[in-house]
């Protein structure tokens, strides 16, 4: 009985292991939207989190991001600024859709919990860009306020202040990211969840 509760152990470890291995290489490739700030580009690093949180419940999930995170914070550009955002956001959009898949397991569930999650990261994204991680960026970095809202504004002439930066920005590239990932999460955990739920 010991036995198998250690290899039990072993293996969730080993899982998530690998999964945090993946989703840091894949944090390296990203890739910036039309018609919003360069500097929001979007990453699939949050796809093997899913996978976690959908195999192996929403904890896994968390463990999959701080490693990632933590993983990249050696070639990080933002002072961990950015480690920290991805990380927070991520839980924001892992979490409530492993909570949800948790309780019933059907592909109706992981549409909804996927749903749910990404309306979930946009809400905490936003909240979180306007009170926290942009006032904390300019800091960090010494970038003007100024600054920020000309690349914004560059991207999307709409963007004149930090609300409609939040607006016209952190929220419609947040929805992209959502949609993206979960398409690709539906489609990935089908063909990995009879190795990963062994």
């Amino acid at each position: 009985m010991k036995r198998n509760s250690v290899q039990n152990k072993g293996r969730y470890i080993a899982k998530i292991s690998l999964l945090s291995a993946i989703a840091a290489v894949v944090m390296f490739i990203e890739t910036p939207l039309p018609l919003l700030p360069s500097f929001l580009k979007l990453d699939f690093s949050e796809i093997p989190a899913l996978v976690a949180a959908f195999s192996l419940g929403p904890v896994a999930a968390i463990y999959v991001g701080l490693v990632k995170n933590l993983l990249h914070l050696p070639s990080t550009q933002t002072a961990g600024v950015g480690e920290m955002a991805n990380f927070l956001i991520g839980c924001a959009f892992t979490v409530p859709a492993g909570l949800i898949y948790d309780k019933e397991k059907t592909r109706q569930s992981a549409a909804v919990a996927l749903l749910v999650g990404g309306l979930v990261m946009t809400l905490i994204a936003s909240m979180l860009n306007y009170w926290v991680l942009i006032p904390l960026y300019l800091l960090v970095l010494g970038i003007p306020h100024e600054a920020i809202l000309a690349m914004g504004h560059a991207a999307n002439p709409r963007i004149v202040d930090l609300p409609t930066f939040v607006a016209y920005g952190i929220v419609p590239f947040n929805l992209v990211k959502a949609t993206v990932l979960s398409i690709a999460t539906m489609v990935i955990y089908k063909r990995v969840s009879p190795i990963l739920n062994k």
